[in-house]
């Protein structure tokens, strides 16, 4: 179950909503969402929780760009709405390297040979595979594959939290109390903020 929320800071306060995600694509898509909610360019905060697994905050300030914590990168890495904030950026790859590897998959047969390998295509084919091809190349198990979902390979991404520790310094959540939350971290979030009383109308 996820639940998503925007807080906007504004002279008088913080304005909260709930937020739905379903239009919502990209990393752009998403800070687009925020800038919009933004009053005179001061700070919103974008909230996404799956419920028992992970948490992620986007920042935005202004025309800046956005700014970006997860609690747990490897579970975020198997939700879609995970994958929009697990940017190449973040997680310190080469931007369109996950492509660049697809695009070499498709290019190896499922037995490790090039396509049009004559050895292969004179070797005739057996429903099941010998004993020895079965040993070589064992079947995939289903937790070990990519998410189908979101083609990201959970096992590529690190475990535990990924992006800016200080991302809510300035609002008295310091690195240290921001690896303390867990999953309903909102609550803690808005605390600080002084948001806990708009949070709780929308929720």
């Amino acid at each position: 179950m996820y639940f998503a929320a925007l807080l906007a800071r504004t002279e008088d306060g913080w304005e909260a909503s709930d937020t739905e995600l379903d239009d919502v694509e990209t990393l752009s898509d998403l800070t687009d969402l925020a800038q919009e909610a933004s009053v005179d360019e001061d700070t919103v905060l974008v909230y996404i929780e799956q419920e028992d697994a992970w948490f992620g905050i986007l920042r935005v300030d202004g025309e800046e760009d956005p700014r970006i914590y997860v609690s747990d990168a490897s579970a975020a890495a198997r939700s879609s709405y995970g994958e929009i904030l697990l940017t190449d950026e973040l997680l310190g790859r080469e931007p369109g390297a996950e492509d660049e590897i697809a695009a070499l998959e498709e290019l190896v047969d499922l037995d490790g040979t090039e396509d049009g390998d004559p050895d292969e295509a004179a070797r005739p084919a057996s429903p099941a595979g010998t004993a020895a091809d079965r040993q070589a190349h064992p079947p995939s198990h289903p937790d070990s594959d990519s998410d189908p979902d979101t083609g990201t390979d959970p096992d590529a991404v690190p475990a535990g939290p990924i992006g800016e520790l200080g991302i809510l310094a300035d609002f008295g959540i310091s690195e240290k109390d921001l690896l303390t939350l867990r999953t309903d971290a909102l609550t803690e979030i808005a605390d600080a903020l002084g948001a806990a009383e708009v949070l709780e109308a929308v929720r």
